[in-house]
């Protein structure tokens, strides 16, 4: 055993099943360092599907520089608020959608709790669905027919792996992560490089810019809710174990760094490749496609890369997804709902490969809808992190009215009220293939930004009703941080 394992608690060491659930760390139990959030992050967003966004941008008719500023601005700019929220998980200890209790109370919390846990049991599905292509990909060079039944066997092979790491927990998935980022990081820059090596630089240097309403605003939209959106309500889940010293600023950056690296590579790899592959965005399978642009000594090595990419990418979002069965208060042991997840993960995912057979037009309205719920969520959270700094942890687990955030009947009703008006707004100016808003005209017809005026509305609604009420700043976590969990020691809590 490592040194460093030797310093991590009994309850989360690698290679062995994470002993806690939704309850705060103590003190004596809290270790590692906001830089291992790069590795958690990079591995997390290296999956291959960062090309299909970049088939999406030149389908939009973006340019070379257009195309860029949405790369950067996409991932970093969502990034940014992953990384601001996390920042609660070491104040709290607790995982995203227990620290959420506190803003909408012990009953009120179910309903963002809820559309978290579809979200992430959404993202998983679809990340096991391109995992389980590239895997059928892989057989294929061994001579196996892509028959129903080998992409059967290719798709529960791939969820076994993403179940297995998410059974383990926190400190594997931070191993395997930091493992995931140098090898299949090494072998994506050698794909990514023979792909732009092939790509028609003159065509895509020349191109004209396209429109700002339905291309760059449209394919913003799209890249912001499939990259940061879908983190935002996991980050405090790898921030819950850092000691309570540790630096803000640095868990931030490192969180935007290690994304937005790999996702800005891949995502303008795939705007270069379109030049050559005009039909990526909307293929069936786009693992093949691009394996497509590949001699047959590199199919093996991309292939593998595509697997393990996207099963680092689904291993943290059943991680999540678990916890937050257990914050909708399921009474199991967190390995026990990983396995369930796991089991709705497989059903979902063999509908979309065995009978639906299509990907992007219901991934892009999964996005799309879903994001509105998030983002509501995201503004009011942010808004009382900014107004608590801190979290009392005996009322996080305490549901009954004993909770210091019971408030009435369980509920903080001017956040669940903040949460549904933004949701609302959002709606109304959502355009996707699923739904469409009464509102969504002119550039909201073609932009689908509309969870981000819902985000603007919940935060603004929240924060007025707040300060209507008269509302204090609640200091619940000590000056210095070095107050032990109640749960813990037994002492006043944060």
């Amino acid at each position: 055993m490592s040194a460093q394992q030797q310093q991590q608690p009994v309850a989360d060491r690698p290679w062995a099943i994470e002993l806690h659930g939704i309850e705060p760390i103590g003190d004596d139990e809290r270790h590692g360092r906001p830089t291992e959030l790069f590795w958690v992050w990079f591995a997390a967003n290296i999956g291959i599907l960062g090309i299909v966004y970049g088939g999406i941008l030149t389908a939009a008719g973006l340019n070379l520089w257009q195309s860029l500023l949405v790369a950067v601005v996409g991932s970093a700019g969502s990034f940014v608020l992953v990384g601001v929220v996390s920042v609660a998980g070491k104040w709290g200890g607790a995982p995203m959608l227990t620290l959420s209790r506190a803003a909408f109370g012990t009953r009120g919390n179910l309903g963002p709790t809820l559309i978290s846990w579809l979200n992430l049991v959404g993202w998983e599905t679809i990340t096991v669905i391109v995992a389980a292509y590239a895997l059928l990909g892989l057989l294929g060079l061994l001579g196996l027919p892509a028959t129903p039944s080998w992409t059967l066997v290719s798709l529960i092979a791939v969820a076994a792996l993403v179940v297995l790491f998410g059974l383990l927990g926190h400190a594997t998935l931070v191993w395997i992560q930091r493992a995931a980022t140098w090898i299949f990081g090494l072998l994506t820059l050698m794909v990514v490089l023979f792909l732009l090596a092939k790509a028609d630089w003159p065509r895509m240097l020349a191109a004209p810019a396209g429109r700002w309403d339905s291309g760059v605003l449209a394919t913003l939209s799209i890249v912001i809710a499939g990259t940061g959106v879908g983190w935002v309500n996991t980050g405090a889940d790898y921030t819950r174990y850092l000691p309570r010293k540790s630096s803000g600023r640095a868990i931030v950056g490192w969180t935007v760094l290690g994304a937005t690296i790999p996702l800005v590579v891949l995502i303008m790899t795939g705007v270069f490749l379109s030049t050559r592959l005009p039909t990526l965005a909307s293929a069936a399978n786009p693992i093949a496609v691009i394996g497509q642009e590949l001699p047959s000594w590199m199919a093996a090595p991309y292939l593998i890369t595509a697997v393990g990419g996207l099963v680092t990418a689904a291993d943290l979002s059943i991680y999540s997804s678990g916890l937050n069965l257990l914050a909708l208060g399921v009474r199991l042991e967190r390995y026990k709902t990983v396995l369930i997840d796991g089991v709705l993960m497989v059903a979902g995912a063999a509908y979309v490969l065995l009978v639906a057979q299509d990907f992007f037009g219901p991934f892009e309205s999964f996005l799309q809808l879903l994001s509105d719920g998030l983002m509501a969520w995201a503004a009011v959270f942010l808004v009382d992190m900014g107004l608590r700094r801190g979290y009392e942890a005996r009322s996080l687990m305490e549901t009954g009215p004993e909770s210091r955030y019971y408030y009435r009947a369980g509920v903080n009703w001017r956040a669940l009220v903040a949460w549904l008006l933004g949701i609302v707004v959002g709606l109304l100016f959502t355009a996707s293939p699923w739904f469409t808003g009464p509102l969504a005209r002119g550039i909201f017809a073609s932009s689908s930004l509309g969870y981000v005026l819902g985000f603007a509305a919940s935060a603004l609604i929240y924060w007025l009703l707040v300060m209507l009420g008269g509302r204090q700043v609640v200091r619940e976590m000590p000056a210095g941080g070095q107050a032990l969990s109640e749960l813990a020691r037994g002492r006043q809590a944060l």
